[in-house]
Order: structure tokens, then sequence, then C-alpha cells
């Protein structure tokens, strides 16, 4: 019982995003998720060209 009281306190003090914030954050990650994406995939285009030279 100690244990859930304690962490109903901790969830009080918790200081939660406000609707800015966490636009703010979403938009972030999905944004850096799609630069890698499209980082990642221009890589393994860049390496099948290169590999396909040699067969």
């Amino acid at each position: 019982m100690k244990f859930i009281k304690s962490v109903i306190q901790e969830m009080h003090d918790v200081t939660w995003p406000n609707a800015y914030q966490l636009r703010k954050d979403a938009s972030s990650v999905i944004g850096l998720s799609v630069f890698f994406v499209a980082f990642f995939a221009l890589v393994d285009w860049l390496v099948q060209l290169f590999l396909a030279l040699f067969q």
C-alpha cells in the first residue's frame, strides 16, 4: 500500500506538458523520423548501386 501511495504522490508532482509543447515535441519526433527514413533509404540505394558495379 505504501508503494501505491508514493506512486500517486509522484504523479501529482509530475509537470505535464501543455498542448503547444506536446505538438512541438511530437512534430520534432515525426520530422526526425521522416528525415532518418529518407537518409537511410538514400544510403541503401547508393550502396546497392555501388555493389551492382561489381557484379
